[in-house]
């Protein structure tokens, strides 16, 4: 079995990494960071201790002695023979109780359990305090583990990553965990785009579900789904959930029908339901669950989405837009990241079983980083997380569908412009006119990014729209040595916004099409701000996107190299992703992997050739990656994890393993790819699942 090295974070004297994390619980407010291990070291030949720390996710929780145990396997590192470990402290949160839980380790000597609350109360370690660590833990370790792409919490130093389901036996504690606390999972909070966390939307039902479809176990989860149900009945929705995802649809149908004839304006079932007719190309069917959605949650912003998809799958584009615009918009808050002072040195060793050319990214991204054009920099969209990238993704897809001149006609149509609002404002004599738009649109609000909204004014009406609003992205123009093409692509007109003060939106579901006469002022709909703002990014990635593709094309018609560096490519593929062009993005990922070994681009590269089928690229892929991720000693990606699972549904165990065996790769990185394969095949053969 290859394992990874131990990352080493050294503490400066003037700050304890242990109280820091101690004062820093008060601030927490979901999972939890990354567990953190401190160990006091002491040369051979010296007195002088000193501490160290690095962070874990995946150990097992349930008890003070495994993670004692997990402390003694540290006590010999073969990278440093010159110093002992005298003491170690391993650091795991509660979420439930939001306690921090301490084990205490004297080498040689005692051991010492407790746990400290946000006040720094030292108290007493109980049976369920260790149950609900536990299943916090093993929460964490699939939220917080990396996707393959390196962004994952911050890129955070020194962060080792285990499975923590490594067999069946593991499966039945970890669900007989989330059975016993399910009804207090609401209190771990949820994800972004959950306004409120409730009994089926959180972290444990979010955890619950990816591992499920992480390892296809997909009868472990119907029947612990199945047993929570006879205790509430809105557990359906996720039930159904699984069902589809097991390729049991016609139960799923059933199970939805028999849930809405009991709890008809639920709006997990209902949306559940709807993303399953719309998928069946039943948009009829979905439009009208949909709106009993909306009708049924109007604050989340789920109920408005899954509606704004629908009408876009529909091709109306009209009320999709419309709908995008009564979206409520959460500030995203991300996941709980440990907040300690800089290390006064750090040391990360690299696994022998790790060394390969192919897969060193050291040092790379920084290096590139200084090389990238500005223009390229300051694309904004990169950088949207929870309700703000999910509404860009659907702009972005209506675009794809009907191109950037379209969708400004349409939006034309049903927003009001800035020249109309200044005919209009003039007509009225500047008076506060109480007219249809301004009633319809005022009753509307939306929390801003930054969680601030605008009251309505005479200074917000006389707004100059002519000025960038906060978070609108730079728009200037490429300079004549950077770029000499003027981009087809026309230029958005602003539209006004005006907001109430209103804490939580009420907003309404719009109007039937055959009422709508856009051409009259009257009936149209303000923009509100942070739509407007997205119509900008957008038409800077489409600006930035013609320029890419309209000089690539000139100088393959001249024969020449069209040069950029590994970061440029990194980031022109993400835009050409963002924008639905998918053999566009495996240009720009293919050019920076020639360059240099790039975890984002071979991500990128792998989704292609799962889409394909092509078998022997996909193994490639998967094979660098898991390569890359011991590197940086993570030995579990759940993203891997399920494509190399999915591979061997397709192509059979022993095929897989012998194109892993095939590929012109050193053998101990082939080993790594190995033991992901014979987790996967073990899962599969084993119980019902199977």
């Amino acid at each position: 079995m290859v394992q990874t090295s131990v990352p080493e974070l050294f503490e400066d004297d003037a700050h304890s990494v242990v109280d820091v994390r101690t004062d820093s619980l008060q601030t927490l407010r979901e999972l939890g960071p990354p567990d953190l291990v401190h160990l006091i070291k002491q040369p051979v030949k010296s007195s002088k201790q000193t501490g160290v720390y690095h962070h874990v996710t995946g150990v097992d929780a349930s008890s003070s002695a495994s993670l004692a145990a997990y402390i003694n396997t540290l006590t010999y590192s073969p990278n440093d023979k010159l110093n002992k470990v005298v003491s170690g402290l391993y650091c795991c949160y509660n979420a439930f109780s939001r306690v921090d839980m301490r084990v205490q380790v004297q080498i040689p000597g005692t051991v010492e359990s407790y746990c400290v609350d946000e006040r720094n109360n030292k108290l007493e370690a109980t049976e369920e305090h260790w149950l609900e660590t536990y299943l916090c833990s093993v929460l964490r370790a699939y939220s917080y583990a990396d996707n393959g792409s390196g962004d994952s919490i911050k890129r955070i130093i020194g962060v080792r990553r285990f499975n923590p389901i490594m067999s069946t036996e593991q499966e039945h504690k970890f669900l007989e965990a989330a059975e016993r606390l399910f009804f207090s999972g609401w209190q771990l909070g949820s994800d972004p785009e959950i306004q409120v966390p409730n009994l089926v939307s959180n972290h444990l039902t979010s955890g619950l579900l990816n591992y499920i479809k992480t390892t296809g176990r997909y009868a472990s989860g119907i029947n612990l789904f199945e047993k929570l149900r006879t205790r509430d009945q809105e557990i359906s929705s996720l039930l159904a959930r699984v069902y589809v995802a097991a390729d049991e649809e016609v139960k799923a149908v059933r199970l939805l029908h028999e849930a809405v004839e009991e709890l008809p304006m639920d709006y997990s079932i209902l949306d559940c339901q709807a993303e399953f007719c719309s998928r069946k190309g039943r948009g009829d069917l979905a439009l009208e669950i949909a709106k009993r959605g909306v009708v049924s949650a109007p604050s989340e912003f789920g109920t408005w989405a899954r509606l704004a998809e629908i009408y876009v799958a529909m091709e109306q584009w009209d009320l999709a837009l419309l709908t995008l615009n009564s979206c409520p918009m959460f500030t995203y808050q991300d996941k709980d990241a440990p907040r300690l002072p800089e290390p006064s040195r750090v040391s990360l060793p690299l696994a022998p079983e790790t060394i390969c050319d192919e897969i060193d990214d050291a040092g790379a991204a920084a290096a590139d980083q200084e090389s990238v054009h500005p223009t390229l920099r300051r694309l904004s969209a990169a950088n949207y997380k929870g309700t703000f990238h999910k509404a860009y993704m659907l702009l972005t897809e209506v675009t794809k569908k009907i191109g950037w001149d379209q969708l400004l006609k349409i939006r034309s149509q049903v927003f009001v412009m800035e020249e109309e609002y200044r005919n209009e404002k003039q007509a009225v004599g500047g008076t506060n006119s109480r007219n249809a738009s301004t009633i319809a649109l005022r009753g509307t609000d939306t929390p801003q990014p930054n969680g601030q909204a605008e009251s309505v004014s005479e200074d917000s009406e006389e707004e100059d729209p002519d000025q960038p609003s906060s978070s609108q992205p730079n728009g200037s123009e490429p300079t004549a040595a950077s770029s000499h093409l003027e981009p087809d692509v026309s230029k958005p007109s602003h539209s006004i916004t005006v907001r109430t003060a209103a804490d939580t939106p009420q907003p309404m579901p719009p109007p039937d099409p055959s009422h709508l006469q856009y051409t009259q002022f009257q009936n149209k709909r303000l923009c509100e701000r942070w739509l407007d703002n997205l119509f900008m990014v957008l038409y800077e990635d489409l600006r930035i996107y013609t320029i890419w593709r309209t000089e690539s094309a000139q100088y393959r018609q001249q024969q020449l190299a069209y040069k950029k560096t590994a970061e440029e490519w990194e980031i022109l593929g993400e835009l050409a992703t963002r924008l639905h062009h998918r053999d566009e993005a495996v240009e720009a990922w293919q050019s920076c992997l020639e360059m240099r070994f790039s975890p984002k681009a071979m991500r990128g590269l792998l989704g292609m050739y799962e889409r394909v089928g092509e078998a022997r690229g996909t193994v490639g892929t998967l094979i660098r990656l898991v390569a890359w991720q011991f590197r940086w000693y993570s030995e579990f990606s759940p993203d891997l994890l399920q494509a190399i699972r999915k591979l061997i549904e397709e192509e059979g165990a022993v095929k897989v393993r012998s194109i892993i065996q095939a590929t012109p790769l050193p053998q101990h990185i082939l080993d790594l790819t190995h033991q992901y394969a014979a987790l996967c095949a073990a899962f599969r053969s084993s119980g019902s699942d199977g």
